[in-house]
């Protein structure tokens, strides 16, 4: 832990070197950096990077987004992103994503994002405890045709991009519950825009099946799928708390603004145009 300790000390002097990179951070965020590259310095420094620049070249989702605003808060209302609160056997954590109606008119592709964003920043700040993978379960019961509809895939791309080569959670399963008739069709447009290495974590569940309990023990669950660790409005309640609670964090632009004018040249600079572009993944 002493040694952790001090590698979390020099990613930070470290960061207050790069004149491009935000002024602030969080000790809990850059602690995630660094057990997401193996405690390795170097990988850290590179994951980092490629947080705030990847981050900075999405602006739809990372920019006006505060949790107050109508916008964000009718998102909160319609969907509920809930971090569960016991981990699998291998340390691994659950998170749900739940459409809670199926009027189309109350979804909003973007600023369900940046609700999703928020969630996502709240959690790596506000949680100690550091999961060795992430398990997103998606519930399809009110996702229609005409929500796919709605979907800006470009920004799609985008948003996966990010997610799967600079965020600060390895990804070790992704499940979609109550898988509508049409979910080939979801599918189709999805093998584009997602890795194939995240592809072949896919996993497909109809309704009234139980076989997600075949790689998650039930138990883990909200009650709503047969598990023990409280209703999803509950847990909905208290992330919606959380968000509010940290609303100055997200908010404050020190923890997030990239000046690529002030970077300092080196051959390691990130070439997001090539970036958005290609396969691979830096997290392996």
């Amino acid at each position: 832990m002493e040694e952790n300790a001090e590698k979390v000390r020099i990613l930070r002097e470290w960061i207050a070197k790069q004149p491009h990179l935000p002024k602030k951070n969080h000790v809990n965020l850059i602690k995630r950096f660094l057990h997401c590259s193996n405690d390795s310095i170097e990988r850290a420094k590179k994951l980092i990077d490629l947080f705030y620049t990847l981050r900075s070249q999405i602006p739809e989702v990372y920019s006006h987004r505060d949790p107050n605003s109508p916008e964000i808060k009718e998102a909160f209302t319609n969907i509920q992103f809930l971090p569960l609160p016991k981990f699998t056997k291998e340390n691994y954590q659950i998170f749900m994503y739940r459409l809670l109606t199926n009027d189309v008119d109350k979804y909003d592709f973007v600023n369900g994002a940046k609700a999703f964003s928020i969630v996502a920043d709240v959690r790596m700040v506000e949680e100690n405890t550091i999961a060795d993978g992430e398990i997103p379960i998606f519930d399809m019961k009110n996702f229609t045709l005409k929500h796919l509809t709605k979907i800006v895939f470009p920004l799609m791309k985008k948003i996966s991009t990010y997610s799967e080569e600079a965020h600060p959670m390895k990804l070790k399963q992704v499940h979609y519950v109550n898988a509508p008739p049409f979910f080939d069709r979801f599918l189709s447009l999805l093998k584009p825009i997602i890795k194939k290495d995240v592809l072949k974590m896919v996993h497909f569940h109809l309704p009234n099946s139980d076989t997600l309990f075949d790689y998650i023990p039930r138990d883990l669950l909200p009650e709503e799928y047969g598990g023990t660790v409280g209703r999803c409005n509950d847990l909905n309640k208290k992330w919606v708390e959380l968000v509010l609670k940290w609303r100055d964090y997200v908010l404050d632009e020190d923890y997030w603004n990239v000046d690529e004018s002030k970077r300092i040249a080196t051959d390691d600079k990130v070439n997001v145009s090539q970036y958005f572009g290609i396969q691979g993944s830096f997290k392996s």
